[in-house]
C-alpha cells in the first residue's frame, strides 16, 4: 500500500532540487507526492536559513503542524535542510513531535532512516554531520530505475534544475552558507552531462545549473580532467542534442573571469540573463562583509558584460542595513543601482545568523532604519524594472511556454504564461482560431502591457515555427 508523501520547501532553488531528490528517493520506499498535508504519513520541511525570517517561518509551520499530529499519531514529521543543520537536536526539544532532523549532506539516507524509525529502532533521528569526505552521489545513484519526478517543482516539466556543486568556500561575514551546507563540493563533470543528457531525452527543454558559486566550479576537490573550469562545462552542457536553453545561478564576482563572460556572446543556448550579487555599493561595507572586490571592480565587469553581449539582462542581490552602514554607505548603494539600472534585484534587510562573524559586530543598524532605505531601494528598483519591461511594448518577444489554462467559462479567453530569455515572465492571450501552445514550445508574443514585474501580450501566429530551429 502506498504511503503519503508531502514537502514543504523554503529559501533557494537548491533547496527546490534537494526536494525533488528526496522525493525521488523516497518514491522507491512506496510515497506518492500529495499537496495537502492533512493527507501525508510523512511530511518534510526542507529550510533555509540564509534570513531570520525564514528560519521562522519553519518553527510557525511547525507550530502547526503539532494539531494534525495529535490527530493522526502515525504522521511522521521531518526537517531537512539548513535550519535542521544549523540547530540539530535544538529542533526536537522545542518542538518534541518532530520525528526527524536530517542535515543538508544527510538526506540522501532518509529512505535508511526512516526505516530504522518505522522499525522502532529510533524515536527520533538526527543526522546531521558535515563529513569532510561527503561526495554528492552521481545521478544514476539516486534515480537507478529512471523514476520521474515526485517531489512538485516551481518549475515546469520542461525545465529542470541540475546540481553541480554544493557548499561554499567564501565566508562572507554575513553567510552562514559555509556552516550549515559545508565546504565546496563539485560534482564530476561526467556526472553532471549523464543527468542533463537524461533530462532532455525525458523532454526536458531548459536547463539551470545550480551552486552557491558556480564560477568556482572544479577548484575545490578533483573533478575529473581536473583542468575542467565551469566555463568548459558550460560549453559541454551546450552540446546537448535538444536541449533549447541554458542558465545557470549563483556566481560570485570575484571569480569571473573573461573566459566565463565571453559564453555569453559564443553560447547559443546560454540565455541573455545574469544574476550577479553585488550586496552593496560602499566599499567599506563590502570590506567589512568580506566579499572581495570593490563597487569599482564591479562595474568594470559590468562593463564588459555589456560589451560582450549589449541585450544581457542583469539581476542582483542587497543587503541593506549591514552593521555600520552610514547614509553615505546606503547612498553608495542607490548611486550603483541607478548607474547599474538592474533588469531585477532581490533585497534584503541584514539579520543576524549563528555563526556568521557579523553577528558579533556591535555597531548594528536600527530595524527602523533599515526599512526605510530598503523601501527606498525597492522603490527605485521598481521604477527601473518598469523602464526596462517598458521598453519591450509593441515588439515581439520569444517565450517559452511554462504553464497554459483552460477557459473555466465559455467564452472566456485562453491565456498561458512563459519566460523570456531575459528571464521576464510573460503572460499571453490567444487570438481567434489559435491552439494554445503546449509547454516547452518557443512561442512569439506581441507585448501590449509593461508591468514592473511582468509583460503581457497577445501570442502570434509565428507559434507555429518549429522549435528547434528557435533559440533563446
Amino acid at each position: 500500500m502506498s504511503k503519503i508523501l508531502h514537502i514543504k520547501t523554503f529559501g533557494c532553488q537548491m533547496n527546490e532540487r534537494d526536494s525533488e531528490i528526496m522525493g525521488q528517493l523516497l518514491a522507491r520506499s512506496g510515497y506518492v507526492y500529495s499537496d495537502a498535508p492533512e493527507d501525508a504519513d510523512l511530511i518534510l520541511i526542507n529550510t533555509c536559513s540564509i534570513r531570520d525570517k525564514a528560519e521562522q517561518k519553519v518553527y510557525s509551520l511547525l507550530g502547526q503542524l503539532r494539531d494534525l499530529k495529535e490527530k493522526k499519531n502515525t504522521l511522521r514529521i521531518g526537517v531537512c535542510g539548513c535550519v535542521a543543520q544549523q540547530e540539530g537536536v535544538k529542533i526536537i526539544e522545542r518542538m518534541p513531535h518532530v520525528d526527524l532532523v536530517v542535515g543538508t549532506q544527510q538526506f540522501y539516507q532518509l529512505p535508511a532512516l526512516l526505516a530504522r524509525l518505522e522499525g522502532g529502532e529510533l524515536h527520533q533521528a538526527i543526522e546531521l554531520d558535515l563529513a569532510g569526505d561527503f561526495t554528492i552521489p552521481s545521478y544514476r545513484e539516486v534515480m537507478q530505475d529512471n523514476l520521474p519526478h515526485l517531489a512538485k517543482s516551481t518549475l515546469a516539466p520542461v525545465q529542470s534544475f541540475v546540481t553541480i556543486m554544493q557548499g561554499c568556500n567564501n565566508f562572507c561575514s554575513y553567510c552562514v552558507v559555509p556552516y550549515t551546507r559545508g565546504r565546496e563540493i563539485s560534482r564530476p563533470f561526467a556526472d553532471i552531462l549523464d543527468e542533463v543528457h537524461q533530462l532532455v531525452a525525458q523532454g526536458v527543454r531548459e536547463i539551470t545549473l545550480l551552486g552557491q558559486n558556480v564560477n568556482s566550479y572544479g577548484k575545490s576537490n578533483a573533478v575529473a580532467p581536473q583542468s575542467l573550469a565551469f566555463p568548459d562545462l558550460l560549453r559541454a552542457v551546450a552540446k546537448t542534442p535538444g536541449l533549447v536553453r541554458l542558465r545557470f545561478t549563483t556566481s560570485h564576482p570575484k571569480d569571473l573571469t573573461p573566459t566565463l563572460m565571453r559564453c555569453f556572446a559564443e553560447l547559443e543556448q546560454l540565455c541573455p540573463h545574469f544574476h550577479l550579487p553585488v550586496q552593496s555599493g560602499s566599499n567599506k561595507v563590502l570590506a567589512r562583509m568580506h566579499r572581495g572586490y570593490s563597487a569599482e571592480e564591479y562595474l568594470d565587469k559590468v562593463a564588459e558584460l555589456r560589451r560582450i553581449r549589449p541585450d544581457i539582462a542583469l539581476a542582483t542581490d542587497f543587503i541593506v542595513g549591514f552593521p555600520g552602514e552610514s547614509e553615505q554607505d546606503f547612498a553608495d548603494t542607490m548611486q550603483l543601482l541607478h548607474r547599474v539600472r538592474f533588469h531585477s534585484s532581490f533585497s534584503f534587510k541584514y539579520s543576524d545568523r549563528p555563526q556568521a562573524r557579523a553577528t558579533n559586530f556591535t555597531d548594528k543598524v536600527s530595524e527602523e532604519i533599515k526599512s526605510e532605505r530598503l523601501a527606498r531601494l525597492q522603490g527605485l528598483q521598481n521604477e527601473i524594472s518598469l523602464e526596462w519591461n517598458k521598453s519591450s511594448l509593441g515588439k515581439k518577444v520569444e517565450v517559452m511556454v511554462e504553464h497554459n489554462t483552460t477557459p473555466k467559462t465559455p467564452g472566456e479567453t485562453p491565456r498561458g504564461r512563459g519566460r523570456s530569455a531575459a528571464n521576464q515572465v510573460v503572460h499571453f492571450l490567444l487570438q481567434p482560431g489559435q491552439t494554445m501552445p503546449a509547454p516547452g514550445k518557443l512561442i512569439q508574443v506581441l507585448i501590449n502591457h509593461a508591468g514592473p514585474h511582468s509583460l503581457r501580450g497577445t501570442l502570434l501566429d509565428s507559434c507555429n515555427t518549429p522549435s528547434s530551429s528557435i533559440h533563446g
